[in-house]
């Protein structure tokens, strides 16, 4: 008897993303948020929620005595965007106490909807950490303390200086970003191939290598994976179209209702020598799509049978 040594490793990694992904229910949608203010972009709050998501799963064997599920997660996401912060040489920021004066709890009113999109601008990572932790998220002073590696008084001091900032500041509206719009000749070819439900068509314009990946779903490596795996069963047969998401060209795939279209998946490809090198797919992603369909009016589909099912 032959025994496949690769399904011993995979298959209950991918019961434990399960088990993982069930677990975090409650907490995917605020962290999500928080990792999008904190990055200032949903493009780049998605890849450190995602970032976040990865480092969670694989860091849990490290977990010997773990305690707050939450605040675990939300470490991990504001530890990492510093990090990434650090590697691009920005000014991190200290968070240091008021001298002589006791700090207690800041518990006047503050309208800071329109405040969340300028934190990034405004503040240092870690102030605009501290901000959110306190502010939107609720978390106590000592939690997030133990967040971003300070102490519970620096972290009402740096709340109370922020908030007075954003007082004294006047908060213009921030220009849209300019999406380039590019009808790339790959792009429209592509388009037309999975309108049609034409796999074979769609897989002549992928590269031999192209990196294929629906986020936090699966990874494909190269065109025979591609062909053997998620394309295997063919199109869904829905129509996918052009939109402007965010400053960034992506392709909507909208399937059919009674009540007209919903969004079935979010797609971006990058193209190099006439051939797509990378194709990303969203399929999986509750949060953005969710986030999407806001922004773009159009209902998500909640019901991804038998994958998905976001009606719960």
């Amino acid at each position: 008897m032959i025994i496949d040594k690769k399904n011993e490793l995979y298959e209950p990694s991918r019961e434990l993303h399960q088990k993982f992904n069930t677990l975090i229910e409650d907490i995917g949608e605020g962290l999500w948020k928080y990792c999008r203010y904190l990055t200032g972009s949903p493009w780049d709050g998605e890849d450190l929620y995602q970032e976040t998501m990865l480092k969670a799963l694989g860091g849990l064997y490290q977990r010997w005595h773990p305690t707050n599920l939450k605040s675990y997660l939300y470490r991990i996401a504001t530890n990492t965007w510093i990090d990434q912060c650090r590697k691009r040489k920005k000014e991190i920021g200290h968070l240091t106490e008021l001298d002589g004066e006791i700090v207690e709890e800041i518990s006047d009113h503050f309208d800071i909807e329109e405040a969340l999109e300028h934190l990034i601008y405004l503040f240092t990572p870690r102030q605009t950490a501290v901000f959110l932790l306190m502010e939107v998220f609720q978390f106590t002073a000592e939690e997030v303390a133990g967040i971003v590696k300070t102490t519970p008084g620096a972290i009402y001091a740096t709340t109370r200086r922020v908030r007075d900032k954003l007082k004294r500041t006047e908060l213009a509206p921030l220009k849209a970003h300019e999406s380039s719009k590019k009808n790339h000749k790959i792009i429209q070819a592509y388009l037309k191939a999975f309108n049609q439900g034409d796999v074979e068509g769609i897989l002549k314009l992928i590269s031999d290598h192209a990196h294929y990946e629906a986020s936090l779903g699966f990874l494909e490596v190269t065109k025979e994976e591609i062909r053997n795996g998620s394309l295997q069963y063919g199109l869904p047969l829905y129509k996918a179209q052009e939109f402007s998401l965010w400053g960034k060209q992506v392709i909507i795939v909208l399937a059919n209702s009674e009540t007209g279209p919903l969004i079935h998946d979010i797609q971006y490809q990058e193209i190099e020598n006439d051939q797509i090198v990378y194709h990303r797919s969203y399929f999986f992603r509750k949060e953005l799509i969710f986030a999407a369909s806001k922004e773009l009016g159009i209902p998500p589909q909640l019901d991804k049978h038998p994958f998905l099912n976001w009606r719960h």
